[in-house]
């Protein structure tokens, strides 16, 4: 179900460390006839994993370089992947996009602040609540097609929902 997904982040090593843990596999070794403790498997990640890299390399404040690099997976999977996104290269402007709005929306998300959540159980419901406004509710006009004119909310661009939906909605629905 993954697989059709290609990850993109900064170069932070923790990102490449995480990825490789949680899609990786056990290749055993062979045995080598000797006498002793078997060798542990290798691990070996996922051939699935798509992973590229976006390093912006500044000067004065400006964008001055922009360098991509795969580090799990192979260019032609992770380009056939952006032949059918809205976007044509890889980036980190969506998740970038994203982290601002829930930021604005939720001042627990805030850097630098003295203000936090004392209850994880009401700060992920909000944090849904703000996910269900962001993709379903709100609707943007960058992602209306011009023969429509409609606007769209992301979840009607990714035919997810077939219309836009309103706060009430959610709290009637009833999944039992």
């Amino acid at each position: 179900m993954w697989c059709n997904i290609v990850f993109v982040t900064d170069e932070l090593a923790h990102y490449a460390t995480i990825l490789f843990e949680l899609f990786h596999s056990e290749v055993p070794v062979p045995p080598t006839g000797k006498r002793g403790r078997p060798s542990k498997p290798k691990l070996q990640v996922d051939p699935e994993l798509q992973y590229a890299t976006v390093k912006k390399t500044r000067k004065e404040g400006k964008i001055v370089k922009v360098e991509r690099k795969i580090v799990f997976g192979t260019m032609q999977k992770i380009e056939e992947y952006f032949l059918k996104s809205p976007s044509s290269k890889i980036n980190t402007s969506y998740i970038e996009r994203t982290n601002l709005s829930m930021r604005l929306w939720d001042p627990y998300l805030n850097r630098k602040i003295v203000k936090f959540a004392r209850n994880i159980k009401f700060f992920e419901a909000k944090l849904a609540l703000n996910m269900f406004k962001y993709n379903f509710v709100r609707q943007y006009s960058t992602l209306t097609k011009q023969a429509d004119s409609v606007p769209t909310t992301p979840a009607m661009a990714a035919k997810i929902a077939d219309r836009p939906y309103i706060f009430d909605e959610l709290l009637r629905f009833s999944h039992c």
